[in-house]
């Protein structure tokens, strides 16, 4: 019984799915066109045979995330997307990526349900299961990005002195630093090259540098880059020479890294010390005592 429900509960969601695409199909045109406008991001690849299998789960994810977002308040959604931009994630808008939690969350919880009564679990069990599956359904994607912009925003703050001393070059060498940038951007890659690529489209499209800088700081707000943004519009409005500034940055973000890798290090053995407790001297003792005690077993019994 409980098998039918949820096969007619899934048939329900795929029929309202295919209700509202038919419904939105005539204007999927214009809305595709204003999401490439209003996200960030680079072309993808052409030809992919999986397309209008995406497009479907899209329109489901973007009708579910506008239904919740209607729910979580524009505050939220705000917060989101910077997450998203953070993450790296410049095409995928929060309402989308909220309608993908929620479809995750019920397949989840379907799929544990059902999974529950083909295998003949309590219904205690299946409602605690039920939960922990939509906890995670809905909270581990969010895990998920908060981990990966951790991990980018270290990178980018690892990796930006090695720009600036390539802007150094190219400054003192007489080029501007709109073309510094250029340059810097064909030798930079991860993360840094493709904020370094978003500048520059975003400067090819009228915004000035010290807009397009702003928007940088706005995606990845660190403190090697909100130091190096700062110099570099106080350099242009006060008309500071800007190769100079860049070595006084590229100075101070190599001492913030250095005393950044002495704090990981005096951290070191304090994070080792559970490990070293609770599995590596058990195996040492049983190693190394182990066969005395039998010995001395024997010989007691003996």
């Amino acid at each position: 019984m409980t098998l039918f429900l949820l096969l007619g509960l899934g048939l329900v969601v795929m029929s309202v799915a295919l209700l509202t695409r038919a419904v939105l199909l005539p204007r999927r045109r214009a809305v595709v066109t204003i999401g490439n406008i209003g996200g960030y991001g680079f072309g993808g690849s052409q030809g992919d045979p999986t397309a209008p299998h995406r497009s479907l789960v899209d329109a489901l994810a973007d009708w579910l995330g506008a239904f919740v977002a209607s729910r979580v308040g524009s505050a939220r959604e705000e917060q989101l997307r910077h997450e998203l931009l953070a993450a790296g994630f410049y095409r995928t808008t929060p309402r989308k990526f909220l309608g993908y939690r929620a479809i995750l969350t019920i397949l989840l919880a379907l799929g544990w349900a059902w999974i529950a009564s083909t295998s003949g679990v309590s219904s205690g069990a299946v409602v605690v299961g039920i939960a922990i599956a939509t906890l995670a359904g809905w909270f581990g994607p969010l895990q998920l990005v908060k981990s990966r912009s951790m991990r980018r925003l270290e990178r980018i703050d690892y990796e930006l002195p090695e720009l600036i001393d390539l802007l150094i070059v190219t400054v003192e060498a007489g080029l501007g630093f709109a073309s510094s940038l250029q340059v810097a951007s064909t030798r930079v890659e991860g993360p840094l090259g493709d904020e370094l690529k978003l500048v520059l489209q975003e400067q090819a499209m009228g915004l000035s540098t010290e807009e397009t800088l702003r928007n940088m700081l706005a995606r990845a707000d660190t403190p090697s880059v909100r130091s190096f943004v700062r110099a570099i519009i106080q350099g242009e409005t006060l008309g500071v020479s800007i190769g100079q500034i860049l070595r006084n940055i590229s100075d101070e973000m190599r001492s913030r890294r250095k005393a950044k890798a002495e704090e990981r290090a005096q951290k070191a053995p304090i994070k080792i010390l559970f490990p070293l407790i609770f599995l590596i001297f058990p195996a040492m003792f049983l190693l190394l005592l182990g066969p005395a005690i039998f010995r001395f077993m024997d010989a007691f019994h003996g």
